[in-house]
């Protein structure tokens, strides 16, 4: 597996580990709905939380939240909407992004609670 697939798995399950430790309850990960992906799929009290892990060795060019892209932003939102239908959800939506630098065994998380709101890009 190439390393920077290796860093993203590292990160994913810091970030696992760091949402369960809030309280979260976590439904899905890595899932996938036709060509979108979501890294995790939880439950914070009464709120789906849909979030996305970026991983970097270094920040030396930029923050990993930065790598959210709008087009990023629109594929979490379309596999929401897809996970809710399927799902037969009825609860409110929020979008996170878990950025994460991981230097030397050492991990710097950042929890960005509402990252973005899906009306910001519909």
């Amino acid at each position: 597996m190439a390393q920077h697939n290796e860093l993203g798995k590292e990160g994913e399950q810091l970030a696992l580990q760091m949402l369960k430790t809030k309280g979260y309850t976590i439904l899905e990960t890595n899932w996938r709905n036709e060509k979108d992906e979501v890294d995790i799929i939880a439950k914070d009290h009464e709120e789906l939380v849909i979030a996305e892990v970026k991983t970097r060795s270094t920040d030396f060019f930029g923050d990993p939240e930065e790598a959210v892209t709008p087009q990023k932003a629109r594929n979490m939102i379309r596999a929401a909407e897809a996970y809710i239908e399927i799902n037969d959800l009825d609860m409110d939506v929020r979008f996170d992004i878990v950025s994460i630098i991981l230097r030397n065994g050492k991990a710097t998380i950042n929890h960005i609670i509402d990252a973005f709101y899906a009306a910001d890009f519909q």
